[in-house]
């Protein structure tokens, strides 16, 4: 009977577990000297009052673009692409940046990385931090009613039966212990679905390019390879602006197609033109990668943010 009772425990603890720890990442920001900020990431304010120790929780994107805004109006506000929330191997890290004055300007300010450790799912920050949840979009509620009726008829013997649910997660165990005897259980599950989502307040995920389906691995990979076979730059753009013009590409696809170009005023031009194209634009921050001029990161992600 005990081992039976330390088996259910195990499997509720495991439930619960995978269903409350996910992919995601930490982001801490403190100013050396004190000062109060507001920091935004992709565009989206994180702290309406400045502070100067931040902490931004369970960030579900490998990097941003951050930039930070002080309380002190000397100060010069400062910005940094591309700021990492994962290590070199893509697992998400708990990471610390540092701002910290400029030593030649004082008013001038830097955003520094500072140190990373292992995402911990029991760990505390200290009082004086200031934690902001950021999350991962919640899953959606089911679209109806659902009901359930257990039936259970039992004969001599132990019948044990343990329900789950944690976080969407269902769970359902039935353990008989019989000494001679034995039990049946019938559960029945019956699930209403409401006909449009909009009736229980589910929202449908932002799609682009109409919300169409993507380009295929076959067809992008024959498209690709005729792109590639253009051997005048100014071809190759035209080529590849033919191609998306009739499809639908993800973002890693896009990206695939820029890499073709040489020059990074190409790569800019193709970026902004595909974004039409693109049935992931929340995702469209990865092409910042794609350039060494942090001023085409810029002026892709302005142009981004015009066209949401």
């Amino acid at each position: 009977m005990k081992r039976t009772i330390t088996l259910i425990a195990v499997l509720m603890i495991s439930a619960i577990s995978f269903a409350q720890f996910g992919p995601y990442g930490h982001l801490n920001v403190f100013s050396e000297d004190g000062d109060k900020f507001t920091l935004i990431l992709n565009g989206e304010v994180i702290n309406d009052v400045p502070q100067s120790n931040l902490r931004v929780e369970e960030l579900n994107q490998p990097y941003y673009n951050a930039k930070v805004k002080f309380a002190d109006n000397s100060l010069m506000d400062l910005s940094k692409n591309n700021l990492m929330i994962t290590d070199v191997d893509g697992i998400f890290m708990d990471v610390t940046y540092k701002i910290r004055r400029d030593k030649n300007n004082k008013t001038k300010m830097k955003l520094n990385y500072f140190s990373s450790i292992p995402v911990r799912p029991d760990f505390i920050p200290p009082s004086s931090v200031h934690v902001i949840h950021y999350g991962q979009p919640a899953p959606p509620p089911v679209r109806g009613v659902v009901s359930q009726t257990t039936t259970t008829t039992q004969t001599d013997g132990v019948n044990i039966g343990v329900g789950v649910n944690v976080g969407g997660v269902n769970m359902g165990i039935s353990i008989n212990d019989n000494m001679g005897g034995g039990s049946v259980t019938q559960t029945t599950t019956t699930t209403a679905h409401s006909g449009h989502p909009a009736d229980t307040g589910y929202a449908e995920p932002v799609r682009g390019c109409g919300g169409r389906a993507c380009m295929t691995s076959g067809n992008f990979n024959a498209a690709l390879a005729t792109i590639k076979k253009q051997s005048f730059e100014e071809t190759r753009l035209k080529t590849a602006k033919q191609v998306i013009t009739a499809n639908c590409l993800n973002v890693d696809q896009i990206i695939l197609i820029a890499n073709t170009f040489n020059f990074e005023d190409n790569k800019l031009d193709f970026a902004k033109y595909a974004y039409d194209f693109c049935i992931e634009p929340r995702n469209y921050f990865k092409l910042n990668g794609i350039f060494s001029f942090s001023s085409n990161v810029d002026e892709l992600s302005d142009y981004v943010q015009s066209r949401q």
